[in-house]
């Protein structure tokens, strides 16, 4: 079946417009209640705990969950603007039936989102959340006052966080004499983030730490580095740490200046997994992991296999092989060996730790990796054409590939929104890559 509100990663809009809107967002809560308690031991009562990040619209969707879940019959614990991984963390260490986050993570603040995490603080599965969208379907009821849920406020929410974080450091290392600029992005890591770092040593300096409902994400975070940057060479800090508006992606930046992505950050992960005698296996990356990655990576004797965009398709996979380490370009990073979903507080200390243990700077862990040039060309095409039946731009495709051989690739998306077809093309030679893709491009019918 296919679903009809829940995407790639929960339910995400424009607020005020359906479904992020109070109605939609109570009846979600009473349909999420009901599938939980049918799916609960009769004599357990169900609790969830509700957390979000720092958007005005925060309060307006938490009040309206909040009181469908009461409908259900189900507790509610409320913890405040706390990261989307730290719901996940807190909803398996309470014991509690699953936990609910409100974020749009990196988009704007006009945005909101509802995400779902299970009693383990893993994604809920697919089954669950066709379960949920069928309870959509049925008329909203209410149980018994006698039955209704309660709701409790979770005060230590970010204590508690905090002290998981820092236990994913090694207890040998720690990190005095580093001088750190942390940017926020005036998100739910906030208050939790800059206290992890201070807390294992190191003299932090704080930015985008003042959210006023309306400015997570806005011009800085991961999705926008540029403040990181000048804000580390002002203040000639030794790295910078970005996250985005949930703190579930994570970039960083050397004393330079260098920009360091997810591909990039998930070769120094596993190698110095590997160096400390861990057994990978292999790691997962996405269909956009950078190529030079990939050849990295099994230079090294590692697998490594390709899932769908989406740090759900990573995890999936990841659990399917029985491996530890993936991640994407944007930033999310698995470490499923110290967190069930992917973290930017504590991928950043698995960097930091890794080199502590080499004593090397990331540019020097990065030193046999050189990342390909990507070229990224969008094409709208014109209504009714089926790229994949047409054999002129698949005998194109392929003589792109052909001459790329294993020097690059080819990868081409549609939209799943618009009639879009998204080509790149990915090679040592920016030039050659460039005069691929628009060799691929000039052959869809444009409308």
């Amino acid at each position: 079946m296919k679903k009809q509100y829940f995407g790639t990663d929960g339910i995400r809009g424009e607020v005020g417009k359906f479904p992020i809107v109070p109605d939609f967002m109570t009846r979600l809560g009473y349909a999420a209640g009901r599938v939980l308690s049918r799916d609960a031991n009769s004599r357990e009562r169900c609790k969830v705990l509700i957390g979000k990040d720092t958007r005005v619209s925060g309060y307006l969707l938490e009040a309206a969950l909040e009181a469908g879940f009461a409908a259900a019959g189900v507790d509610v614990m409320l913890c405040g603007p706390i990261p989307t991984p730290g719901v996940a963390y807190l909803t398996k260490a309470l014991r509690l039936s699953a936990g609910i986050v409100i974020s749009a993570s990196h988009n704007p603040y006009q945005d909101n989102g509802i995400k779902f995490f299970s009693a383990n603080g893993d994604k809920l599965s697919d089954d669950f959340e066709l379960a949920i969208e069928a309870e959509l379907e049925k008329p909203m009821g209410c149980v018994s006052s006698k039955e209704l849920g309660k709701a409790f406020r979770l005060d230590d929410a970010a204590g508690r966080y905090i002290e998981f974080c820092k236990s994913t450091f090694p207890g040998d290392l720690n990190l005095k004499g580093l001088k750190l600029v942390v940017d926020c992005a005036n998100g739910a890591a906030y208050h939790t983030a800059p206290h992890v770092f201070h807390e294992l040593g190191a003299e932090v300096i704080s930015i985008g730490v003042n959210p006023d409902g309306r400015n997570i994400n806005d011009g800085c975070g991961a999705t926008a580095p540029e403040a990181l940057i000048a804000k580390v060479k002002d203040a000639k800090a030794d790295l910078g740490i970005a996250l985005d508006g949930d703190a579930d992606r994570l970039q960083m930046v050397d004393a330079s200046g260098r920009l360091f992505n997810g591909d990039e950050l998930l070769y120094v992960l596993a190698k110095d997994r590997l160096d400390r005698g861990q057994k990978l296996g292999g790691v997962v990356g996405t269909l956009m992991t950078n190529l030079a990655v990939e050849n990295a990576i099994r230079s090294l004797g590692m697998g490594f296999e390709r899932a769908n965009v989406g740090d759900r398709y990573v995890i999936e996979l990841l659990k399917q092989k029985g491996w530890i380490i993936g991640g994407e370009g944007s930033g999310h990073l698995l470490c499923l060996d110290q967190h069930s979903t992917g973290d930017g507080t504590i991928a950043a200390l698995q960097v930091l730790a890794a080199m502590s243990h080499n004593k090397k700077s990331l540019s020097q862990l990065l030193d046999d990796v050189k990342i390909f040039p990507q070229v990224l060309l969008n094409v709208k095409f014109k209504t009714g054409y089926n790229w994949k039946t047409d054999e002129t731009l698949s005998k194109q495709i392929q003589l792109v590939e052909k001459e790329l051989l294993d020097i690059g690739r080819v990868l081409i998306r549609a939209s799943g929104t618009e009639p879009l077809l998204r080509i790149m093309v990915e090679t040592k030679d920016v030039n050659v890559a460039m005069r691929t893709a628009k060799s691929i491009v000039d052959l869809v019918p444009t409308s």
